[in-house]
């Protein structure tokens, strides 16, 4: 791997010495490298057991953040998009700061911003990926439809594949996705949204300002970004108040929270196992019995 990022940095145009490659967290699915050189810091990503799109969409997915220039995020050097298992590599800048005292304060007036960058339909124009998970994608007039094909759907028939659905669970299911339209409103504005929001996809940089990382982009109804930042403890106080301030949270959120997170933990249920079938249980007990 070392070679490889040496290769790749004098690819890119760095051709100082390199002082340190040092393997990082951050690499639950890639080998994740912090490389320092005499012109700068990188953070960079390896893996070999990837599609050929799958830098590219998270590149893409930094890219859209960036152009938006509310929240930031790490510039993105270059990426491959590497085939027959050959080693693909993400280069990126690295981020490093202390936490000040107006970090999630600043997040979540940011995240508020961020939404408010609009497209004239729901979903993204390629398919993504939720850690190892593909999630289809597609551009669909309705938010409705989006998410009860391409979201719950998708992970539902991913569950059924892997024997993560007994047929109890899969019956309700059924019946869920068959009255989603009771709760779930078809016209939403289209937001930005990141796509896998949770206390490990954010970092303070320099001078504390927060940054976004691993994105799984789309366009969609901003509760669900929000539901999603809940699902693990939730964020401090601070973040919800800012972005409440910032862009205020319709009322009907309290009805669609749990059926939101629901993808997330169909998500977990499917990358981790039956632990989180409980979870799931009982979101479709909440609505549907």
């Amino acid at each position: 791997m070392e070679q490889l990022i040496r290769e790749k940095l004098t690819a890119i145009g760095d051709f100082s010495s390199v002082n340190t490659i040092r393997q990082v967290g951050g690499g639950d699915i890639n080998q994740a490298y912090y490389v320092r050189t005499q012109e700068r810091e990188y953070f960079i990503k390896g893996n070999n057991n990837i599609p050929p799109h799958f830098f590219r969409v998270e590149a893409k997915g930094l890219r859209s953040i960036a152009e938006t220039r509310t929240v930031a995020v790490p510039e993105v050097l270059d990426y491959d998009e590497p085939e027959n298992g050959k080693t693909g590599l993400l280069v990126i800048d690295w981020i490093e700061g202390i936490p000040a005292s107006t970090t999630t304060e600043q997040l979540g007036r940011k995240v508020a911003e961020m939404h408010q960058h609009q497209n004239s339909q729901h979903g993204f124009c390629e398919d993504t990926f939720i850690g190892t998970l593909p999630q289809p994608n597609g551009l669909f007039d309705s938010w409705l439809t989006y998410y009860r094909e391409q979201r719950l759907e998708s992970q539902l028939h991913t569950a059924v594949s892997q024997g993560n659905m007994p047929e109890k669970r899969r019956k309700r299911m059924a019946v869920l996705l068959d009255r989603l339209d009771d709760w779930i409103p078809a016209s939403v504005p289209p937001s930005l949204l990141h796509g896998d929001l949770w206390g490990g996809n954010w970092l303070p940089g320099p001078d504390g300002e927060p940054f976004l990382v691993d994105p799984s982009v789309l366009y969609g109804d901003r509760l669900f970004e929000l539901a999603f930042t809940e699902v693990f403890g939730g964020f401090p106080d601070d973040f919800y108040k800012a972005y409440r301030e910032a862009y205020p949270i319709p009322d009907y959120y309290s009805d669609v929270k749990p059926l939101y997170q629901l993808y997330y933990l169909l998500v977990h249920l499917n990358m981790f196992g039956e632990v989180y079938g409980p979870s799931v249980d009982r979101v479709l007990s909440e609505y549907i019995g």
